[in-house]
């Protein structure tokens, strides 16, 4: 059976079940620095602290892809977070699904967003979602995940090609 996602607009309300949306938009701030900055405070739950693990910062470069796009692996995290913003401030594009108890996920629930340029995403704890890739050029995405520790934090679940990003 052929699954194809059309990118929605990401909303904190649409993501709630598989993260956080980074943004200012509808935030309060406070100012900083003698009025010349807003402070946009607290924005996310950084989980990295599980087994001994700690917080890491990483860049990510990545390579644009071509649509469709077949979807080919999905991956999740299950003692940390992993967070996402676009250093260029660029549109990407997430897919994912609900965390599950099993080893796979469920591909039925797969849903997929469109990031705007203004937002970043964190994913939840043991959310299923497909690697990041950029839209039109190559793009460097901040990352704020967890490393160290006892125990994997990776696990990766292969789909025969049948899922598809299409239209994003």
């Amino acid at each position: 059976m052929r699954i194809e996602l059309k990118p929605e607009p990401l909303t904190r309300e649409a993501f709630a079940a598989f993260g956080e949306v980074i943004e200012t938009a509808g935030r309060d701030f406070f100012h900083i620095n003698y009025g010349h900055t807003e402070r946009y405070h607290d924005l996310m739950t950084l989980d990295a602290l599980e087994a001994g693990g700690k917080p890491t910062v990483s860049l990510f470069r990545t390579q644009p892809k071509a649509f469709p796009m077949a979807v080919e692996v999905l991956e999740r995290h299950p003692v940390g977070s992993q967070a996402f913003l676009c250093l260029e401030r660029r549109p990407f594009i997430t897919v994912v699904a609900p965390p599950s108890a099993g080893d796979q996920p469920d591909l039925s629930q797969l849903r997929a967003f469109r990031v705007g340029a203004d937002q970043g995403i964190n994913y939840r704890r043991g959310t299923w979602h497909h690697y990041l890739f950029s839209l039109e050029q190559p793009a460097d995405f901040l990352c704020l995940d967890r490393s160290g520790g006892e125990g994997g934090n990776c696990d990766e679940y292969r789909l025969k090609p049948s899922v598809f990003i299409v239209d994003p």
